[in-house]
């Protein structure tokens, strides 16, 4: 781990939190603020829900801190937090609408073929994302939650487990099952350019 704010390791740092050491939370939350606010984010779909969700996870972890088993990595343990919170929204929230529409003219505009780096790919790759961001809200969230953790957040499938609760192989088929979802979903979008 890298010295920060003269902490020299996370276990240093979770000593102190259960000492009501806020300086030394403030620490972990500005070490796993961005990671956990773009899996709330891919998860839900939803910017300002994501906020929301990634601040009620870090209350939550230090709220539960007292209950935290060094056993398990603190990020383990933080990442299962976040995704039973993403979880609960997304059982709280009434099915959702259908997806915005997908005008041809914005899948023409992500194939045109620009030269790198310039602001037409810069926007080829902003309209790239705005399509596997529509891709990622149509699949199931059990697969969306394993597909994110896997590769996005570049977790272990043991670490997936130990998160999620779910044994390896059964998140290895999640993974596979996105991986195709994704897939069918990209090309139906990409077929149903002009």
């Amino acid at each position: 781990m890298t010295r920060e704010r003269g902490f020299s390791d996370e276990a240093e740092l979770i000593a102190r939190c259960l000492h009501n050491d806020r300086e030394a939370f403030g620490v972990l939350v500005e070490r796993y603020a961005e990671p956990i606010f773009n899996l709330a984010y891919r998860m839900v779909g939803d910017r300002s829900d994501a906020r929301d969700l990634a601040q009620d996870t870090f209350l939550a972890a230090w709220k539960g801190l007292p209950q935290f088993r060094a056993r398990a990595r603190f990020s383990t343990w933080l990442y299962r937090i976040a995704v039973n919170k993403c979880k609960d929204s997304l059982r709280a929230r009434r099915p959702p609408d259908m997806q915005a529409d997908t005008t041809g003219e914005s899948l023409a505009m992500a194939e045109l073929a620009v030269d790198y780096g310039t602001p037409e790919w810069e926007l080829s790759q902003k309209e790239m994302g705005i399509h596997l961001d529509q891709a990622l809200q149509a699949i199931p969230a059990l697969y969306r939650e394993a597909f994110l953790l896997k590769h996005v957040e570049g977790l272990s499938y043991d670490e997936m487990s130990e998160i999620l609760g779910v044994p390896g192989d059964r998140l290895k088929m999640r993974v596979y099952k996105a991986r195709v979802a994704l897939r069918r979903h990209l090309a139906s979008l990409m077929d149903s350019a002009p």
